[in-house]
């Protein structure tokens, strides 16, 4: 006798509503970030930036983790990333290595409200990549949102109009957000994993990888204020930004929260205005009305249709109350190796790792909106 059970209500799901304000704080966090470390950038060489933020998000993360733990009367018990998950780890800290210098050798070479809406781009890259090597569904909706963005991508690369020569320092920008793209949807198959180690992880491991680039190339400590400011801005723009990040990929999947992502580089664009003073050209106005717009057909984007879950067993955080959980009456969140059996269910849902499936109903293939 079949086990599948099928159910063709809604069923009750973790408020995806949270996992989109944890990504819209995660883009507010991280928008900062372009403009005050091109402040930095006049004191402190790239590479030696780049690992500097990322120290101090493992810096911060990792005190962040034991006051809160020293507070919590009961802590939950997020589950531990596991042997089979170190590739995806090894691929995440590389990437997290490789995207920041580019992006600070990028910074040097344009402005910074240029390098913040280019950031957009990584919305494209993760998108892409997600549909290709991860088997997450992209629908029309979305697609029209990348082409668009892409396009604003690639008028903010031109240098002169008039010849269609590319700016160095914006091709470096886009670089970096094609290796976060990757990184994203490595970071997306550990989503399901304490979101406060894998943070610690990346700043360790991105931040000494990126100090062993700069004294390989050259680099000689000098000790300043500003390594303080640029551990602060670590901490707030890559630890707490990562931290919220990773809590919204659990429920949105890698395309759908980089696309709310996407606000991040407006916030960056006005903090340089404010802060550094910096104009816009006509192109600039132009890619900027073409980014609002794309990235307004991502965030508005539906997703719900019957769907098949296959047998999965795997171990994360999770309650026995939210409709894919149904293996105890236990009601306290907790983490555990547990198996879903088939289920056919009706819902609105995102492509999170809960929801890795074709979409295809009767033989007949259906696109998400």
């Amino acid at each position: 006798m079949s086990k599948e059970k099928d159910r063709t209500t809604h069923c009750h799901l973790t408020p995806i509503n949270n996992a989109v304000a944890f990504a819209i704080l995660a883009a507010i966090l991280y928008g900062i970030s372009a403009p005050f470390s091109k402040m930095l950038l006049s004191a402190l060489d790239p590479a030696l930036l780049a690992g500097l933020l990322y120290l101090g998000a493992g810096f911060g993360m990792l005190a962040w983790n034991t006051l809160q733990s020293k507070s919590r009367r009961h802590t939950r018990v997020e589950a531990k990333i596991s042997r089979t998950d170190i590739p995806f780890v090894v691929a995440m800290i590389v990437l997290d290595i490789a995207a920041p210098i580019s992006l600070m050798t990028g910074l040097t070479m344009t402005t910074a409200e240029n390098a913040s809406l280019l950031n957009n781009f990584e919305i494209v890259a993760t998108g892409i990549l997600a549909a290709v090597f991860f088997r997450e569904s992209i629908g029309r909706r979305m697609w029209m949102a990348i082409a668009l963005i892409s396009l604003a991508s690639f008028l903010l690369s031109v240098e002169n109009a008039a010849s269609f020569s590319f700016s160095t320092g914006s091709i470096l920008v886009i670089v970096a957000c094609i290796c976060w793209g990757l990184e994203n949807n490595c970071t997306r198959m550990l989503s399901l994993k304490n979101p406060l180690q894998i943070v610690v992880i990346k700043g360790f491991g991105a931040g000494t990888g990126s100090l062993l680039i700069f004294f390989l190339t050259g680099g000689v400590l000098d000790f300043r204020i500003q390594w303080v400011y640029a551990l602060l801005l670590g901490f707030v723009s890559f630890g707490l930004s990562i931290f919220f990040y990773i809590k919204a990929q659990r429920e949105l999947g890698a395309a759908r929260t980089s696309a709310y992502y996407a606000a991040a580089p407006f916030i960056g664009v006005l903090v340089s205005w404010i802060v550094l003073g910096e104009t816009i050209n006509g192109i600039f106005a132009v890619a900027l009305f073409i980014m609002i717009l794309g990235t307004f057909l991502a965030i508005t984007e539906k997703h719900l249709h019957r769907h098949v879950h296959e047998p999965i067993t795997h171990n994360h955080l999770h309650n026995h109350q939210d409709g894919h959980h149904t293996h105890s009456e236990e009601t306290v969140s907790h983490s555990h190796a547990h198996t879903h059996e088939t289920t056919t269910h009706v819902h609105g849902h995102t492509p999170d790792l809960h929801h890795v499936h074709t979409h295809e109903s009767n033989g007949n293939k259906k696109e998400p909106d």
